[in-house]
């Protein structure tokens, strides 16, 4: 009778020394929470004896997790705080299926002046590389992915070192199937709802009366997409929030708003469409025709690069796993 044997992966130990004791008490979190963390997403364990941290595991995410502990040892050791927001992206960026592999310590990063905006998941990485290549972006991915937020710090960073002169910043005003004249107040009350992302995001990187000055003098300007007809946006760099909530002829006219020295920035997810049903959106179709032209780059977020709240992940992988049962369905039929 024959036997079926079945072989386990190989299993890796080793063992990290930290010469500092109190930046090690850090790194490890209250109660080890932070040790914790990084076992349930680099699937390791984590043993922590007076300075001393073993690891043991299958023999990438031992690597990974030795990779991930001293890069947060060094910030620490760096003067830098680090939160257990800071230890995912770490466990993100180093995982062995990650992409792109990049060491941690070469990392692209967005400066602004108040401090430095890094990448919290591959696919982070890869936006900020383009950001910095091309003059046109689309970001596309579901919510929490840091689309919005690091096309503004980008942004920022642009304008307070002289290379563009203003930011404009745009949705188009269309949520939920919401119209603007049911909506009370003057025309400002009625679209800040719809623009406060926008500004969130300028208040997290720049101080508030900074904000305030570069918009009175109009360095800064916030607008519904429908203000963006008949302009020419010179010098400018010009994000387009939501942009999956454009008609094609909403999206061909604000792309051809781009003017010397200008860039374009637009972001949207797909899998949130709030126009009528039945209609196109412009966003989709703009990547069907666009996808691929010189000076046009292409970031795709997906689940791995929510950096919200863990559960926020898990509800888009659900809702991706429905969707595409779905259409394995209608395939059948």
């Amino acid at each position: 009778m024959s036997q079926i044997v079945t072989s386990q992966p190989p299993r890796l130990s080793r063992t990290l020394t930290f010469n500092d004791n109190g930046l090690l008490s850090i790194l490890l979190g209250d109660h080890d929470r932070n040790l914790a963390r990084l076992e349930k997403r680099l699937h390791v364990r984590l043993a922590c004896r007076g300075n001393r941290v073993s690891i043991s595991g299958e023999p990438d995410q031992v690597a990974a997790a030795e990779t991930a502990l001293s890069a947060l040892y060094d910030r620490l050791a760096r003067g830098e705080q680090i939160s257990g927001a800071e230890v995912d992206a770490a466990a993100r960026l180093v995982d062995p299926a990650a992409e792109p592999r990049l060491p941690l310590s070469d990392l692209p990063a967005i400066r602004t002046r108040k401090g430095v905006v890094g990448p919290r998941s591959p696919g982070q990485a890869a936006y900020i590389e383009e950001l910095s290549r091309h003059e046109m972006v689309f970001a596309i991915g579901p919510a929490g992915t840091g689309k919005t937020y690091l096309a503004v710090a980008q942004a920022v960073a642009m304008l307070t070192s002289g290379r563009v002169d203003r930011i404009v910043l745009s949705r188009p005003a269309v949520e939920a199937g919401e119209r603007l004249g049911f909506l009370p107040g003057d025309m400002k009350e009625k679209v800040d709802p719809y623009l406060r992302p926008l500004y969130d995001a300028l208040q997290d990187m720049m101080p508030g009366e900074v904000m305030a000055r570069r918009m009175a003098a109009g360095e800064i300007e916030i607008a519904p997409l429908a203000f963006m007809r008949g302009r020419t946006l010179a010098h400018a760099f010009v994000i387009l929030d939501e942009a999956q909530n454009t008609t094609p002829a909403q999206m061909k006219m604000f792309l051809t708003r781009m003017g010397e020295g200008t860039r374009m920035v637009i972001t949207g997810d797909l899998s949130q469409i709030d126009l009528p049903p039945h209609s196109r959106s412009g966003l989709a179709d703009a990547l069907e025709t666009l996808e691929g032209v010189s000076g046009i780059g292409v970031t795709r977020f997906n689940a791995g690069d929510v950096v919200r709240h863990p559960l926020v992940a898990r509800i888009v992988e659900a809702y991706d796993h429905r969707s595409e049962a779905q259409r394995e369905r209608a395939r059948d039929l």
